[in-house]
């Protein structure tokens, strides 16, 4: 069984939020569950299963639409899912561009990704394509190494942060990205690891922890192709274990990412080889053990 958001608790709190649904939604997308052409439940359907008002539900099919992932949603008729799009050359959203091309790379007999994030939540949601993949029997990779550089718990982030700053040690904006930053890493950890047993590949999972919070995500995979993207900071709202969080956040799924192949130039592959480099400075000189707790 591929574990996903829809199994854990990230946030503690009992009201699904519209990036919440739209995440779930996605990862059915993802899985095949939803498939190119069907049509969505509708918005009452939707918000009696979340347990939500219409309101909340209209704002996550918008963030799937802006995402590529729905068609224009007609008069009264329930929007489909999109085509994929076959322009992997142009930015792309990180949730329509990620899962394609890490399925592309988990087509090869020995699997490296690297990834520095704010949060595992992209890379959590987009690895279960190819990891459907292989439990499917269409692609066996011998072996999959996979680091990822985080935040650390210990530093003052500079985004999220509350709208009218911190108050002393009473953080509940950081309570809460440290509660996603943990539980999408070890639902991640765990799918991955699961292919041992299933399927006998040598898979191992790193993570570190950064000294700074990446004003950037990127992700390099077998060190041939390198994704990049902007965190775009916005003020928005959210419930959390009873608080109400006014709060600067950067929604990273809706980042565009920016592809560079090594063999589509003497420029891109200065740019997938300096970023491999960077990437690798900083996992073995100023990161530190990172736990999941």
């Amino acid at each position: 069984m591929v574990v996903t958001q829809e199994n854990v608790a990230v946030n503690g709190s009992s009201r699904v939020s519209p990036q919440e649904i739209a995440d779930i939604l996605r990862e059915r997308i993802r899985s095949g569950e939803l498939r190119t052409g069907d049509r969505l439940p509708t918005q009452a359907e939707l918000a009696e299963e979340f347990g939500v008002e219409r309101g909340t539900v209209r704002q996550a099919l918008h963030t799937l639409r802006e995402d590529g992932l729905l068609t224009n949603q007609g008069k009264g008729s329930p929007p489909r899912i999109a085509e994929p799009a076959s322009a992997l050359e142009e930015p792309q959203p990180t949730m329509v561009g990620l899962a394609p091309r890490l399925t592309d790379a988990f087509s090869t007999a020995h699997v490296r990704i690297d990834a520095v994030c704010l949060t595992a939540e992209s890379l959590m949601l987009a690895l279960s394509e190819p990891v459907r993949h292989i439990h499917e029997g269409r692609t066996r990779p011998e072996s999959v190494d996979v680091r990822i550089l985080l935040p650390s718990r210990r530093i003052n982030l500079a985004f999220p942060v509350p709208v009218e700053g911190r108050d002393g040690n009473d953080d509940p904006v950081h309570e809460r990205w440290l509660a996603q930053r943990n539980a999408q890493a070890r639902v991640l950890q765990h799918n991955l690891l699961a292919l041992r047993a299933t399927h006998g590949v040598d898979v191992h999972v790193s993570f570190r922890a950064l000294p700074f919070t990446p004003p950037v995500k990127l992700y390099l995979l077998n060190g041939e192709e390198a994704l990049i993207g902007y965190y775009m900071l916005t003020r928005r709202e959210e419930e959390w274990e009873s608080h109400t969080l006014e709060m600067y956040d950067a929604l990273g799924s809706q980042s565009l990412l920016f592809p560079f192949v090594k063999r589509d130039g003497q420029r891109e592959r200065a740019f997938v080889e300096e970023s491999q480099k960077w990437f690798d400075a900083l996992w073995e000189t100023i990161t530190t053990d990172l736990t999941l707790s």
